[in-house]
C-alpha cells in the first residue's frame, strides 16, 4: 500500500524532527505569555522549532503548506496575507471555503522549490517536517538564504505529549507573528470554552477503550500517545489503546490491536480509501472477530484536519464525544 507523504513521512519525519531540532521553545508546557503580550507590537521575536526570528513587520506574503496550517491562517481572518497555499487532506471548512478559493494553489500537494519561489512569499508556514524536507530544497535554511522566514507547526517539535496548550501556543505566536494577537487571544478564549463546556456533559463516564485507524493492511497505521490526536481522544471521553506508542502516529500489529480489546475504532476519514472500505476491510478481517468494537460495529469516525494540531482541535472534541457518548445524560 501507498501512503500519502503525510503518512508516509510522519513516523519518521516526526521522530527525526524530535532528534534533530532542538526543543527548548517547543516543548509541551504552556508558553509564559507577559499580560501585554496579545497587544505588543514589533519588533517580535519567536523561537519556533529551534530557530529564532524576529520579525520587524508582520510577513505580507504568506504560503502555508498543509492544510491544518492553512486553516489557522483563515480562522485569524489573514487571507490577505496568503500569496499561496498547498496541500489538502480533505475539505476546508465552509466557512473558509471563499477564503480559500481566492488563494492562489501552489501546488497540490508540496511545491518544488523553484515553484515555491515563483510564488515571490517572504514567509512559509509548515504544518508538517515533510513540509521543510532538505532533499526537496526546501528546508528552512534555504528558506532563510533566499530571504524568506518560515514557521514549523508545533506539533513537529514538542519534547514532551502535545497537549491544548500547545495549540494555544501554536495560535498565539501566529497571531503575534502577523499582528492579530488580538484575535489569537479571542480565538483561545472561545476554545477554552468549549472544551470546558465538553469536560462538563462527560463529568463522571468511564473512558471508551478506542483504536484509531488510519490506514494500513499488513500493519495498522494509528494514532500514538504523542500527537495531539491522543489529547482530542481523552478529552472527548476516549482511552487510546495505543496512548503507550511514543510517536504522534505509528504501525501497531493486528495482534496488539486484538489483546487490547478497544470498544470503539476512530477512522480518520482522508484520502482515496474511502470510510466504507476502511469498515469493510476492519469487518472482513477474521483476525479481528472477536475485538468488542468489530462484534459490535461500533465505529466514529473524523476528517484527519480534526486530529492535528490546528483550529479544529476544540470542536473535534465535541463531535468525538458526542460518538463515543452519544447520549451521555442517560
Amino acid at each position: 500500500m501507498s501512503w500519502p507523504p503525510r503518512t508516509r513521512d510522519l513516523a519518521a519525519l516526526i521522530a527525526a524532527a524530535v532528534v534533530m531540532l532542538p526543543l527548548t521553545a517547543c516543548s509541551s508546557t504552556p508558553e509564559k505569555k507577559p499580560a501585554a503580550d496579545a497587544g505588543a507590537g514589533f519588533p517580535y521575536t519567536v523561537t519556533n522549532c529551534g530557530v529564532k526570528t524576529t520579525f520587524q513587520a508582520p510577513p505580507k506574503r504568506a504560503v502555508t503548506m498543509n492544510q491544518h496550517v492553512t486553516e489557522v491562517m483563515l480562522e485569524l481572518g489573514l487571507a490577505k496575507s496568503l500569496a499561496g497555499t498547498a496541500y489538502l487532506d480533505d475539505k476546508v471548512l465552509p466557512k473558509y471555503e471563499q477564503a480559500y478559493e481566492a488563494t492562489p494553489v501552489v501546488a497540490k500537494e508540496y511545491p518544488s522549490y523553484e515553484k515555491l519561489l515563483a510564488a515571490d512569499p517572504d514567509f512559509v508556514y509548515g504544518g508538517y517536517a515533510s513540509a521543510f524536507t532538505a532533499g526537496d530544497g526546501r528546508s528552512r535554511e534555504a528558506l532563510k538564504k533566499s530571504g524568506i522566514e518560515s514557521r514549523l507547526n508545533l506539533e513537529n517539535c514538542a519534547k514532551g505529549r502535545i497537549t491544548l496548550d500547545d495549540l494555544y501556543t501554536e495560535v498565539r505566536q501566529t497571531g503575534r507573528t502577523f499582528g492579530v494577537g488580538d484575535r489569537a487571544e479571542r480565538w483561545i478564549t472561545e476554545a477554552k470554552a468549549t472544551d470546558a463546556a465538553t469536560a462538563k456533559k462527560l463529568k463522571g463516564l468511564d473512558p471508551v477503550p478506542v483504536f484509531v485507524y488510519d490506514s494500513g493492511d499488513k500493519t495498522a497505521f494509528t494514532a500514538g500517545g504523542k500527537g495531539i490526536g491522543n489529547e482530542i481522544i481523552s478529552r472527548a471521553g476516549g482511552a487510546n489503546v495505543f496512548d503507550d506508542l511514543n510517536k504522534a502516529f505509528g504501525d501497531a500489529s493486528w495482534e496488539n490491536v486484538v489483546d487490547r480489546k478497544p470498544e470503539a475504532i476512530v477512522i480518520y476519514d482522508y484520502g482515496a480509501t474511502t470510510v466504507a472500505q476502511k469498515k469493510k476491510r476492519l469487518l472482513a478481517d477474521p483476525a479481528l472477530a472477536d475485538v468488542p468494537a468489530i462484534k459490535n460495529k461500533r465505529f466514529a469516525v473524523v476528517p484527519l484536519s480534526d486530529m492535528v494540531l490546528g483550529v479544529r482541535a476544540p470542536a473535534a472534541i465535541e463531535k468525538l464525544a458526542q460518538q463515543l457518548h452519544p447520549d451521555p445524560k442517560k
